[in-house]
């Protein structure tokens, strides 16, 4: 009986280890950790598009690692302690200090179907970095109905400074702003660009830069189009187009799907108005980058071309929020889809005009220099 028993016992580790390796196996494979930004809504695309890859790749699991604030503070602190993700969603104003440092993955690409300029976005010293998602430029918003009202006739694709200035003053009443004004260098790069100008230090006290920066001034100094600080009080400017109280309101097109939910009026968009150099806006982009530490650098890879995809970016784009940085989607029904604005086209257009942000590895200081410089101009 004993004997019995202990045959019992044997066949029962055995078993049970045969249990355990089969359960390791299982497990086994590669796992690759993968990190961004992101609104809720933003990750709700994300994650089953992340699913969706584990599905195809078995062997590959990906852990998500979402850092929804102070992103790249906490990716400076996992690069500094050697344990940056395999993956990273990154943006073309971050993207040099990391270049810079060698701590990103020289990427190559085939493919000609994403726009140049988002690819020249994400490259540093000729070489590309990030494989890009969606462009970012700006356009601006009007509220027709207030046009409407006031007998004024819309935005034309080619108005100048001196009618955008013209329309923004006949928009303007006790009740109501032309234009809207924010202090941060993104909302006022255009005039200067637009200008011969720019924001860096060899570019910022040029003559076409001055003059740029006190057109935009004067916009709220002078002609009384723009809101003060006590005007606006504690409202954003977004807030304040969405009340009724601004008819003319310049953003990117991560603004539609609020705009689209929330305004109680008719909108569109224009494109921003030319001054002596035409008209031009900055273009940014944000992309998957790839860790130069990484251990699976095969597996990471093949994550940035399934994210990357033309069917993971249509994903992204039925949403409303960006504008795609592939020519194939963006040139879609799914972007062009009949939904507000009617003439989204315009931040495909506007592409071919705009400029990739000068971005150089101390941009994040000149920009907090350039914001407190110009506070005093502004107020």
């Amino acid at each position: 009986m004993k004997i019995q028993n202990g045959v019992r016992l044997v066949i029962s580790l055995i078993i049970s280890v045969f249990l355990l390796c089969g359960c390791t196996k299982k497990e086994t494979g590669t796992v690759i950790e993968f990190a961004s930004w992101g609104s809720k809504s933003e990750v709700e695309i994300l994650k089953p598009i992340l699913s969706d890859f584990e599905k195809e790749n078995p062997d590959i699991k990906v852990e998500f690692m979402h850092i929804p604030q102070n992103y790249f503070q906490k990716i400076h602190l996992l690069f500094a302690s050697n344990t940056a993700p395999d993956v990273i969603f990154i943006n073309n104003l971050y993207l040099p200090v990391y270049a810079n440092a060698g701590v990103l993955e020289p990427l190559n690409l085939s493919s000609n179907q994403f726009y140049g300029q988002a690819i020249e976005a994400l490259s540093f010293k000729g070489v590309l970095y990030a494989i890009p998602r969606d462009v970012s430029n700006l356009v601006i918003y009007y509220n027709k109905d207030i046009f409407d009202k006031k007998h004024i006739p819309y935005p034309s694709q080619d108005w100048t400074f001196s009618e955008f200035l013209n329309t923004a003053e006949k928009l303007t009443d006790k009740n109501t702003f032309g234009i809207s004004f924010e202090e941060d260098p993104l909302f006022y790069l255009p005039y200067l660009m637009s200008n011969g100008g720019g924001i860096l230090p060899d570019e910022i006290n040029k003559q076409e830069s001055q003059n740029a920066l006190n057109f935009y001034a004067d916009l709220r100094k002078k002609y009384h189009v723009a809101p003060r600080k006590s005007d606006s009080a504690s409202a954003t400017m977004a807030q304040m187009f969405l009340q009724g109280r601004l008819g003319m309101y310049l953003s990117g097109r991560w603004m539609v799907p609020k705009i689209r939910e929330e305004a109680e009026f008719d909108w569109d968009i224009t494109q921003f108005p030319k001054g002596t150099k035409g008209s031009i806006v900055q273009l940014d982009a944000s992309g998957w980058a790839v860790s130069k530490s990484s251990k699976h650098k095969k597996e990471a890879l093949k994550l940035v071309e399934f994210l990357s995809s033309k069917q993971s970016i249509e994903k992204f784009v039925k949403s409303g929020l960006i504008v795609p940085a592939r020519k194939d989607v963006g040139n879609s029904k799914i972007f062009l889809d009949g939904q507000k604005p009617e003439n989204a086209k315009i931040f495909l257009d506007i592409i071919q005009t705009s400029k990739p942000t000068p971005v150089t590895v101390d941009y994040r200081e000149i920009l907090d220099k350039l914001k407190k410089d110009m506070e005093p101009s502004f107020n």
